[in-house]
């Protein structure tokens, strides 16, 4: 069976979305930010066009449901919802943490890693995973630390990928013997289709309604004055 997935991410800085047919895939990938409203259904049409397939032609839509940016990961989430709402379709929700770790994995073949993105306000989100043939295996849930936290936990590995290390507090949590790989920073929705169709195989498609973001952060968002 040829299964076909479109993937979205809008997580981070870059905007992505990809198309997945068997074992074909195609992407549509940019560093843009504060431009994946204006992006991201361009992309789509662009990807669904070149296949020359219809929305209701998909099996699922997978999306980026963080950790991240909290308006990145609404957007992400909302375009997911609506699109698979229209086309009567599942939707997979896939960690941002692991799809960066299957990136280390497919570009430079890690198979145990410290994934750490920048959080902002001097926070990081972490995650650890063992890559084998079923995909990313968490280690550990992924959380929110501080620097201290992140470097205690890096004391347990040797590899390392994610934005969080190019900042000073991530640059100080590190050791002598973490290699870490700054190509590796951002994720793309190449992955996170990769890892869509492992979640579709096992049967871990879940309705458009359930396709919501996971901040981490219990204070996602707060108005002025609050």
């Amino acid at each position: 069976m040829s299964i076909k997935i479109l993937a979205l991410d809008t997580a981070t800085e870059a905007c992505s979305a990809a198309l997945l047919l068997g074992d074909e895939l195609i992407e549509r990938y940019q560093v843009a930010p504060r431009e994946h409203t204006q992006l991201l259904m361009p992309m789509v049409d662009s990807l669904m066009d070149e296949a020359g397939l219809g929305m209701h032609e998909l099996d699922a839509i997978a999306f980026g449901r963080g950790p991240g940016s909290f308006t990145g990961l609404r957007i992400a989430a909302g375009f997911t919802q609506g699109l698979a709402l229209g086309a009567e379709l599942p939707v997979l929700p896939v960690s941002d943490l692991a799809a960066l770790a299957l990136q280390a994995h497919r570009q430079l073949g890690w198979e145990e890693l410290l994934v750490c993105q920048d959080a902002r306000l001097k926070e990081f989100f972490i995650g650890a995973f063992r890559i084998g043939a079923e995909g990313p295996e968490a280690l550990m849930s992924e959380a929110l630390v501080g620097a201290s936290e992140l470097a205690a936990k890096a004391q347990d590995f040797h590899h390392a990928v994610g934005s969080g290390w190019l900042t000073p507090g991530g640059r100080q949590a590190t050791h002598e013997e973490l290699v870490i790989n700054s190509s590796v920073h951002l994720p793309r929705a190449a992955d996170i289709a990769r890892l869509g169709q492992l979640a579709f195989l096992r049967g871990e498609s879940v309705p458009a309604e359930q396709a919501l973001p996971v901040y981490l952060r219990d204070q996602v968002a707060k108005r002025p004055g609050q």
